[in-house]
Parts: structure tokens; C-alpha cells; sequence
């Protein structure tokens, strides 16, 4: 299936000639029968001569309800511009191409219509040269007459072809189905309807409605009033939910994939338009899929802004979308450049982000995110639309980093070891946690993988390489060692280890290299001191206990059990009931 929408000013013959094609009224509502004019979204779809089917969506004319239609045509591929015979090309007529053009539309057919009424070709040739400029110049031009039915059978045959060159979307691709209708059937509930540009709807489907993020099961499918087990787009399909009552969607909301798309209220884009980003109002509407949304502008280069949403919705980089000035009447179309975009606060942060988007394609890719974010999860980069780099550094589990800034982090994580080295000689290295504060990193893990030789990861800290230790420590351990050097095993009490400056950041630093023994809180002998008891107790029978290992060591059962259990620990020792023995070695 395809899908085509109408397009053009108030009264040209839209629903009549959908009429024509598909037998079906598109005009649903009383009131636009009564009146003769389409208020709403209509719908109609018919089988085309090569046994393809297209579906319309038939949009309103009139100046007043511009919103409505850029709901019907914001995710439909192509088309149907109609101009009338007997009145040529109109104000709407501009602004809905306008519209088109800024969407980036650029499959479509161009139909004169009232063809009995007038001569079409001044209107034709009016036509073709306000289409030339545009993504719809060139395109097939067809009069008609839904009164006489002149010109149908050719429009038949042109909408064959047209469909027939459309792109089939992938079915694996991301869902986002913009709602454009919500309602309710007795005994089935809430049904939302939409135009599904690609990817895959199932039965059972789980799926996320937007924005409020609510998770939502797929109960039942029709497409075209046909029940379905699956629909895959690109087609216009009705979606029974479970989950939502029918008073809680609108249009504008949108039913997508979990996990699938980047939920953000800021965004930074290109925009196509004559003028200036910074001649634009501050204040517009953001029109993307059936959605239309407030947002405030801040010009950042010349073709280039940020733009804050009052509402949170489904957009990855790429998508097209239409900013549009109400009260001027006039449109800008804009691609998304970077829908995570940093935050702006440092004097001339702003020219700063212009000059990079500056080099940046309407598409970036995965690569090019990537670098602008340093390290990212890989669930992130799919996310905002883009496909992990080959390049890309991979850190189980699931980040992603680029080469060239993963090497950056790795000098950085050296110069600050090094400079808490210098500020606090005394202090183990840097811990995780710090080192992750100081380098911006998302998580510890990221600066555990960081860590290379010289540098090592020992205790929850980063240390540099292994050199002496400072001055004071160095004379506090051989105060320590002349204390100790007639009983190596009487380790001094806690008040004479602080008289020696063996207490705080001396200590910890004595310990980080290796110079002291802390056995536990407040027993501490010097490196050395666990062999050397071993090779005593070598020298008792074996096995022993600890009253034979004390009277050995001469010293105390304050620091004999804790020397004991460092040797058990070391696998000097090993424990048998109340003794232990010396193990061979």
C-alpha cells in the first residue's frame, strides 16, 4: 500500500475528486456535507489498474484549519497537489506548498481539477511555475473532472506510476505512528488511527504512547476496515489499544516503538528558509507528523538554531518537521541535527556550537554523534537514530566511545593523577569517583578501562607509577623500623605510632607503597615483617598454637592473631582447628 494526501486552496475539488477515484466520501462529519467544506481528515482508498492499493488522505482547504492539514500530509510520502480549472492558482494553494516544499515532500502529482468548468491549461501552466523551485517541480500533471469523470482514467494510470516509484520502507525499521484520530468502540475500546511511514505493527505489540510514555498493548489491527495480524508500513491502519482510555490520546500524540527513539524537549536544527534564523520569531509551532507544538527559538548561525519544545516527543536526527509563524503566516522547514544537544551556558558557548554545526550534514551519523558526545551507551547512539560506528571504541557491556577522544580521556586521567600527586603527596591516588567528576564520565567503569600501565587501579583508586614515597614518609618508617629493630614483632601502640608520624595520610601513604604492614586498626610493622615471621615459626614443631606462635614472636596477642591471619591470608600459614603450620614452600 501507499499512501497520498491532498493538497490545495478551499474549494478546488479535493474530496470530490477522492470521491471520483475510490466511490467512498471522505467527508465524515454532517456538518461538512451540509457546508460543502472539509473541517477534518478524511479518509478513502481504492485498488489502483496494476492491483496495488492507495489510500488518501484528504486534507481541508481553508486558511483556518492549516493545522489539520499539515496533520494529514506531515507523514504521508506523496502528493496530490489540486489546483481548479476556473480559478487557478490561490492563497492556499501557496501556503500548502509552502508547507509541502519545507517537509521536504518530493513525490507527488500535480491535478488540474473543474477541468469541464474552463480551459486547464492557463491554470496549468500557472501551476508548473509556482511548483518550479520546489521538491515537486517536474512532477505529472493530469486535468480532470470529477463531474464528467474526464481525465479520471489517466489519473488512475498517473497514481500507478506514482506509487510505483515510491521507496518500500524497511519492515525492521523503528515504529512512530502520529495519531491523527482517537476514538472509541463499544466493546473494543480505545482505537487510535495514523499513517504508518515504515517499520512493523503486530498483534500483541507493546508499545510506548507519547508523550506521556505510557506503555500500551496492540489488541487489534484493521487496515483499510480489514482486519490484520500485521501491518507494515507504508499504510494508514487503525490500532485497538489496551491500556489507555480513549480520552487520554489526541492527535499529536504518537505510538512508538520502546526504546526506539529519543524522547527530548530540545533540539538543535537546520533550517531552510530565506531568511536568517535570527530574523525568525522567538515564538512558533513546531509541526512534525500529526504533531503541532509551541517551541522557543535561539538563533545560533545563520541557518542554524536550538529549539526548546514545551512538550517531550519521539524524534531522531534526520527527521524533517515545519516551523511555522501563525500570525505571518509563514513556514521554515528544518532538519534535526542533534536531538541531545549540550547544554549552552559558557560565554560564547553559542558561537561555539554554530560553528560546528556549521560543518555538519542534514543526516549525521553515528560517527559523527559520537564524537560530539565522547562516550556514549550504544543504546543511546540507536536511539537518536544512528547506527553504531565501525570505528567506535567498544567498553563492555554496552558503551561506545571514539577513538580519538578515548585517548584524550586516557592523557587527562594521567595529568590528574599526577597533579593530585604534586597538590597532596600524601593522599593513595585518585579515587574512581573523583577521577570520573574531574573527567565528565557517565560512569566509574568508563575510568576503571581508562586505566593503562603506568598508571594502576588498586583499592577503588587510580594510582600513578610506583616511586618512593615522599620524605615524611620515608623518615616516619625508619622511625618505625629503629623502634622494632630489637623485638621485629612488638608492634608500637597506637599513641606511639602516632609519635613516630605513622597515623592519617603518612600511614595510607606508607601502606600505598608497600613500606608498613597494617595488619588492623593500630597494629603496623614494617615491610618484611610477615616473612621473617614465618621463618620463625619454620622453626617450631608443626603444627602450633597461637600461646607457641606469641612466645616465639615475643609479642603480644594484640598483634599475634592478626599477624597470623595475614600470613593464613598470604598462604605462609594455614590453619588446622586451634593450630596451624607453616606451609613448603
Amino acid at each position: 500500500m501507499q499512501v497520498v494526501a491532498t493538497a490545495g486552496h478551499v474549494d478546488h475539488g479535493k474530496s470530490a475528486l477522492v470521491r471520483a477515484l475510490t466511490g467512498m466520501e471522505p467527508d465524515r462529519l454532517e456538518e461538512e456535507r451540509r457546508r460543502g467544506l472539509t473541517i477534518e481528515l478524511g479518509f478513502a482508498w481504492t485498488a489502483l489498474p496494476s492491483g496495488k492499493r492507495v489510500a488518501f488522505v484528504d486534507v481541508p482547504g481553508h486558511e483556518r484549519f492549516v493545522t489539520t492539514m499539515l496533520a494529514g500530509v506531515g507523514p504521508v510520502p506523496a502528493v496530490m497537489m489540486v489546483v481548479a480549472a476556473d480559478e487557478g492558482w490561490m492563497p492556499q494553494s501557496e501556503e500548502h506548498l509552502a508547507a509541502l516544499d519545507a517537509l521536504g515532500v518530493r513525490s507527488g502529482l500535480l491535478v488540474i481539477s473543474r477541468a469541464d468548468l474552463a480551459d486547464p491549461t492557463p491554470a496549468l501552466r500557472q501551476a508548473r511555475a509556482r511548483l518550479e523551485g520546489t521538491g515537486l517541480r517536474g512532477v505529472e500533471t493530469v486535468a480532470v473532472s470529477s463531474v464528467t469523470g474526464e481525465g479520471l482514467p489517466e489519473l488512475t494510470a498517473a497514481l500507478d506510476r506514482l506509487t510505483s516509484r515510491l521507496p518500500v520502507p524497511a519492515p525492521d525499521a523503528p515504529v512512530r505512528l502520529w495519531v491523527d484520530r482517537a476514538f472509541t468502540v463499544k466493546g473494543s475500546g480505545t482505537v487510535v488511527t495514523g499513517t504508518l511511514p515504515a517499520g512493523t505493527i503486530s498483534v500483541g505489540d507493546e508499545l510506548v504512547l507519547t508523550p506521556e510514555g505510557r506503555r500500551v498493548r496492540v489488541r487489534a489491527l484493521e487496515s483499510l476496515k480489514e482486519p490484520v495480524e500485521t501491518v507494515r508500513g507504508v499504510a494508514r491502519v487503525a490500532v485497538n489499544l489496551r491500556g489507555v482510555d480513549h480520552d487520554r490520546v489526541r492527535r499529536g500524540m504518537a505510538l512508538v516503538g520502546p526504546d526506539q527513539w529519543t524522547m527530548t524537549t530540545c533540539v538543535d536544527v537546520r533550517i531552510g528558509s530565506a531568511e536568517a534564523s535570527g530574523r525568525l520569531p522567538r515564538q512558533m509551532i513546531l509541526h512534525i507528523g500529526s504533531a503541532a507544538v509551541p517551541v522557543r527559538l535561539r538563533p545560533l548561525g545563520p541557518d542554524t538554531a536550538r529549539l526548546t519544545l514545551n512538550a517531550r516527543i519521539p524524534l531522531h536526527v534526520g527527521d524533517r518537521a515545519l516551523l511555522r509563524d501563525p500570525g505571518r503566516r509563514s513556514v521554515a522547514g528544518v532538519r534535526v541535527l542533534d536531538v541531545q544537544p549540550p547544554p549552552l551556558v559558557r560565554r560564547g558557548a553559542g558561537a561555539r556550537r554554530a560553528r560546528e554545526l556549521a560543518a555538519w550534514p542534514d543526516r549525521p551519523g553515528g560517527e559523527l554523534l559520537l564524537r560530539r558526545h565522547g562516550v556514549l551507551r550504544e543504546r543511546e547512539l540507536t536511539i537518536m537514530g544512528c547506527a553504531p560506528p565501525s570505528g567506535a571504541i567498544r567498553i563492555e557491556p554496552d558503551w561506545l566511545a571514539d577513538p580519538d577522544h578515548w585517548e584524550r580521556l586516557r592523557r587527562r586521567l594521567a595529568e590528574e593523577v599526577a597533579r593530585q600527586a604534586a597538590e597532596q603527596p600524601l593522599a593513595p591516588g585518585i579515587t574512581l569517583e573523583a577521577a570520573r567528576l574531574r573527567l565528565g564520565l557517565p560512569s566509574r567503569r568508563l575510568v576503571a578501562e581508562l586505566v593503562r600501565p603506568p598508571l594502576r587501579l588498586d583499592g577503588g583508586r587510580v594510582h600513578g607509577p610506583r616511586t618512593g614515597p615522599p620524605p615524611q614518609v620515608v623518615e616516619a618508617v625508619r622511625r618505625l623500623r629503629a623502634e622494632v629493630a630489637a623485638a621485629p614483632f612488638r608492634a608500637p601502640d597506637a599513641g606511639r605510632l602516632a609519635e613516630l608520624g605513622l597515623t592519617g595520610r603518612t600511614l595510607a601513604a606508607a601502606v600505598a607503597a608497600g613500606a608498613v604492614l597494617r595488619l588492623d586498626e593500630g597494629v603496623v610493622l614494617p615491610a618484611g615483617a610477615d616473612e621473617q615471621a614465618a621463618r620463625v615459626l619454620a622453626e617450631l614443631p608443626q603444627p602450633f598454637t597461637v600461646a607457641q606462635a606469641k612466645q616465639a614472636l615475643g609479642t603480644s596477642r594484640r598483634v599475634a592473631i592478626p599477624l597470623l591471619e595475614h600470613l593464613d591470608r598470604r598462604g605462609l600459614t594455614e590453619r588446622d582447628g586451634d593450630h596451624r603450620r607453616v606451609r613448603a614452600r
